[in-house]
């Protein structure tokens, strides 16, 4: 379940993909994490010493010094450039997140928001930034490919459940636990 929603709520019946394929898709979407952290990298900043205070509780310093952060104004991230390819293989309209929807997107360490940040938000960005600094890129853009193509939708991802539970316990009750040991029980139990 995901904030109220089964997630067969969210599910959209996707194609059957060959090894191949899927691999193909996995290399795609790195490439564009990569792109998107180069462009978005030299204007984002450093978090401030509000977001700091509030998140450092939370989060290993490794995670809220590499982080960085920029609000977009009179843009929005687009879709990846390879969702035409998608298509072409059987991926139907509203199937694939889109990306100009999103409160924020994370790159890696970089955060791009296309609105102010909300400190729930805030910390569902960063616990991303948690997982790639565990998993790597290549290992999160693994899973995150897989991970989406087995539950069936964005939301069902278990890369987002996993940042969807830390952000609800975090507003729920903000009182402080290590984000960083629930992603690595994450990893060490195969929930990823």
């Amino acid at each position: 379940m995901i904030a109220g929603y089964t997630t067969e709520e969210f599910a959209v019946p996707f194609p059957k993909l060959s090894d191949e394929q899927v691999e193909w898709f996995i290399q795609q979407v790195l490439a564009y994490i990569d792109r998107q952290r180069q462009t978005y990298r030299d204007r984002a900043v450093p978090l401030d010493t509000t977001q700091l205070a509030i998140m450092r509780p939370f989060f290993p310093a490794s995670a809220l010094n590499s982080a960085r952060v920029v609000t977009l104004a009179a843009e929005r991230v687009g879709n990846p450039p390879f969702y035409g390819e998608l298509a072409k293989i059987g991926f139907k309209a509203g199937s694939l997140p889109e990306f100009a929807e999103m409160a924020a997107i994370t790159f890696v360490d970089t955060v791009v928001s296309h609105g102010p940040y909300e400190n729930r938000t805030l910390f569902h960005e960063l616990v991303h930034v948690v997982q790639y600094e565990k998993l790597g890129l290549p290992e999160f853009a693994a899973k995150y490919v897989k991970g989406f193509l087995s539950g069936g939708s964005y939301e069902a991802n278990p890369l987002e459940r996993n940042a969807y539970e830390l952000d609800a316990r975090f507003a729920a009750a903000p009182k402080p636990f290590l984000v960083q040991a629930v992603v690595q029980s994450w990893i060490d139990g195969g929930r990823f």
